[in-house]
């Protein structure tokens, strides 16, 4: 390689910073939503169901969208390129759905307040689909050069991380009564500045990324017939790799950890609250916080940097097992180790 192809392929700091502000805001979004949704059951009066509605329906609504929106992306042709435009529209709807949608008062009651956040919940995926598609797409497509590419991910993700450390402080401050009355008014005022900031966030990619015109590449016509043709060609590629079983296993595997990972981590505020704590979550304090926080912190600056290290020192395949071992135990501890009246434990 060429020392002319090896500095144009090599992406300024300024440049991954301005792609890992962006990649905050895609995670902080879904993570104080996390957060925030916990008020619907325990402040709204929410029955389980509903809270299961809420998470479910307008995921699987993006999980519609999400190659719709891939196929417009890689084919709009454009004086911005193909990211820009997409981005800074999404962060826009991402951000003023977001407050719209918090906007919940105890007085409308719960029928009113569930249909209400399920219909704003939509306009936000909608929102965070038509932002996080092409933004991710475009940090691909930053340099052509793989270890850069790398780089690139590398500091967006460090940058990203911190909003899993950050979003489960809003449980202390929801919560205290020396912020707010109580916590579905603290959702409604957090909200606003959760949204906004967010929204400027996730902006910065679209304003300060350099992307070149894509008004004369040959691309496909953005129609509805196009547009159906590209889901049934995603649809066939799905087939295609599911032929392959070391590939079955990985998204299987996948699957499972993921999902197990989640569905813990919904459900942990009240675990440490209605457990340890006879539902008071005021007597909770900074604790349901510290297991969130401190855990994503470890995970950034300690379980990365060694699981990394072991993939290469043992391969990807032994550290994995070996990773997931370590999890196994770690998990089965809770069971045992989720003592009411001792949190530290």
């Amino acid at each position: 390689m060429s020392n002319s192809t090896k500095i144009s392929n090599k992406v300024p700091l300024g440049q991954k910073i301005a792609f890992g502000i962006g990649m905050l805001a895609n995670q902080m979004f879904p993570a104080i939503l996390g957060i925030f949704m916990v008020v619907l059951v325990q402040d709204l009066g929410f029955p389980g169901w509903m809270w299961g509605v809420l998470f479910f329906l307008p995921r699987v609504f993006d999980s519609v969208t999400d190659p719709i929106m891939g196929f417009i992306s890689d084919n709009t042709k454009s004086r911005w390129g193909r990211r820009r435009q997409y981005v800074f529209i999404g962060a826009i709807i991402m951000g003023i759905s977001f407050v719209i949608m918090w906007q919940l008062y105890r007085e409308n009651g719960i029928d009113y307040n569930f249909i209400y956040f399920l219909l704003w919940s939509f306009v936000f995926y909608l929102g965070l689909t038509i932002f996080s598609v092409p933004y991710v797409a475009m940090g691909y497509e930053m340099s052509n050069d793989f270890h850069e590419r790398t780089n690139i991910m590398a500091v967006a993700q460090w940058i990203g991380q911190w909003a899993w450390v950050i979003a489960p402080w809003f449980w202390v401050i929801m919560y205290d009564e020396g912020w707010f009355e109580s916590a579905d008014v603290a959702t409604r005022e957090l909200a606003v500045w959760v949204g906004i900031i967010c929204m400027l966030f996730a902006m910065v990619p679209a304003i300060f990324i350099k992307s070149k015109s894509t008004l004369n590449e040959n691309y496909s016509h953005l129609t509805l017939k196009n547009i159906g043709g590209s889901l049934k060609e995603i649809l066939d590629g799905f087939k295609e790799a599911f032929k392959s079983k070391p590939f079955r296993k990985l998204c299987i595997a996948t699957f499972f950890i993921f999902n197990a990972f989640n569905t813990i981590a919904a459900f942990s505020f009240f675990i440490v609250v209605y457990h340890l704590f006879n539902g008071d979550a005021g007597a909770a304090g900074i604790w349901p916080t510290l297991f969130g926080s401190i855990g994503a912190l470890i995970t950034t600056f300690l379980v990365i940097p060694i699981v990394a290290k072991m993939s290469k020192i043992m391969g990807k395949n032994k550290a994995f097992m070996l990773s997931q071992g370590i999890s196994i135990i770690g998990y089965v501890m809770l069971w045992f180790l989720f003592i009411p009246g001792k949190p530290y434990m």
